[in-house]
């Protein structure tokens, strides 16, 4: 029998695409979406930055979420630690626009006709840019120049930049400073304190269908201890731990199962 079975969820608990009606109200969400929406009323850059894990991706994709289609053309990206190219055909496939070339002119002029086309549409378009950390220094010192209208006077393109701590850094060097200078909001996730994720793992667990608290107080602990308040590794202890417990057929989670749990991921 499936631990899932075992304990009568109806639905995968802990999971990374839980709908947005359903996302546990984390501490600092309303404040990144509030920044959030505050860069793209002025055409501006927002940062978002926290640990791996911290839940950067879900307050993103909450802050995005409320953004309807008609207003606003939303494309995402995943950084790498490629090239200036990689990212700008990222954001042309994201605008429906040819990128088949490595001209980082004819790129940037692609990218910035599709920027025009939608604006006199009377829509806003939006880039993020998730794992932001990664890029090379060399991309920092060129992202600025896609929105550049105008000699400046048009702030067309608003973006989004979420990563680890040390995108902060990156920002710093010089060469960076013309993106840098564009930031209007800044937000930062930690990770969550005991009662929050107490009230994370209760909340998972009523959304997937059970009412019963599997997890005791010590079990929680445990959780919050081994996972340093980060979501993704909370995620994995709780749902590795609620296998353990169906293994054993143990009606609760110990904190011994928590234990287990976090010696099989790293």
């Amino acid at each position: 029998m499936s631990y899932k079975a075992f304990f009568g969820f109806q639905k995968e608990p802990f999971c990374q695409n839980i709908p947005l009606k359903d996302l546990y109200p984390l501490p600092g969400l309303q404040a990144v979406t509030e920044r959030f929406l505050y860069a793209l009323s002025l055409g501006a850059v927002s940062l978002v930055t926290g640990d791996v894990g911290s839940g950067k991706s879900t307050a993103l994709r909450h802050a995005a979420g409320g953004l309807h289609p008609s207003q606003y053309k939303v494309v995402s990206v995943v950084a790498t630690t490629g090239p200036m190219a990689d990212i700008l055909k990222q954001i042309c496939a994201g605008f429906d626009v040819d990128g088949q070339t490595n001209s980082l002119a004819r790129l940037t002029q692609t990218i910035k006709t599709a920027i025009l086309e939608i604006a006199n549409r009377k829509q806003t378009p939006v880039v993020i840019i998730d794992e932001a950390s990664l890029l090379r220094l060399e991309v920092f010192a060129q992202l600025h120049t896609l929105s550049q209208f105008d000699m400046d006077s048009r702030p067309l393109l608003p973006m989004v930049l979420a990563g680890q701590n040390n995108l902060m850094d990156n920002l710093m060097f010089h060469t960076s400073r013309p993106l840098a200078s564009r930031i209007l909001g800044k937000s930062h996730l930690d990770g969550l304190k005991y009662k929050d994720m107490a009230g994370y793992i209760k909340h998972h667990l009523k959304i997937a269908g059970v009412k019963e608290q599997l997890f005791p107080d010590e079990a929680l602990l445990a959780i919050h201890q081994g996972s340093g308040g980060l979501l993704r590794r909370a995620n994995l202890l709780a749902k590795g731990a609620l296998i353990g417990a169906a293994r054993e057929k143990c009606q609760v989670v110990s904190p011994e199962h928590v234990r287990i749990a976090a010696s099989e991921i790293m």
